[in-house]
C-alpha cells in the first residue's frame, strides 16, 4: 500500500480511504486491466464490423502482441490473491462473458473454442515467463491458432 501511494504521489490514507483494503485495491487493479483489453478487442471488432467470427479473431489479434513486461509483472504479483473469491471473481466474469461472445459470433464454435483455449494457454506461459518464443515461432503459432478458430480440429488441410 505504501508503494501504491508513492507511485501515485498521494497518501496512504487516501489509498486506503478509495479501496479499503489490499484486497480492493488489487481487485481494481484486475478491473482496470479488464476494461483496457475490453476496449482493446472491441475496437478490433469495430473495425472487422462484426464480420463472421469477429470475436474470435479479435481475441487472436489481441494475443499478437507479446506480453510486456508489466503484463508479466501485474500477472505474478497477483497470482497469489487469485485464490480469494472477491478477488477472482471478475477475472472469472471477464472468462465467461468472453467465452460466451466468441461462441455467439463463431461460425465453428468448436475450432474458435479451441482457439481460446490456445490464446490462454501461450499467454498463461508467457506472462509468467515460463516459455519464451522467438517472433517468428509466436507468429507461427498464432498463425496456427487463427486457422483453428475458423476450421476446427476436424478439418482435412494441415495446420501449417
Amino acid at each position: 500500500m505504501d508503494a501504491v501511494a508513492q507511485e501515485a504521489g498521494i497518501s496512504k490514507a487516501s489509498v486506503l480511504y478509495d479501496y479499503g483494503t489490499k484486497q480492493g485495491l488489487i481487485k481494481a487493479v484486475i478491473e482496470r486491466r479488464i476494461e483496457m483489453d475490453d476496449r482493446a478487442l472491441a475496437d478490433i471488432v469495430a473495425a472487422s464490423d462484426r464480420a463472421a467470427d469477429a470475436d474470435i479473431k479479435a481475441y487472436v489479434a489481441r494475443a499478437s502482441c507479446s506480453p510486456t513486461e508489466e503484463d508479466r509483472a501485474v500477472t505474478t504479483s497477483l497470482c497469489a490473491t487469485l485464490r480469494e473469491d472477491e478477488i477472482r471473481q471478475p477475472v472469472r466474469d471477464v472468462v465467461r462473458r468472453r467465452r460466451s461472445a466468441i461462441l455467439t459470433s463463431a461460425t465453428v464454435p468448436r475450432g474458435a473454442m479451441l482457439a481460446f483455449l490456445a490464446i490462454e494457454g501461450l499467454l498463461c506461459l508467457e506472462r509468467f515467463d515460463l516459455q519464451p518464443w522467438t517472433d517468428e515461432e509466436r507468429a507461427g503459432l498464432i498463425a496456427d491458432i487463427e486457422w483453428l478458430a475458423t476450421h476446427g480440429p476436424d478439418d482435412s488441410r494441415a495446420v501449417s
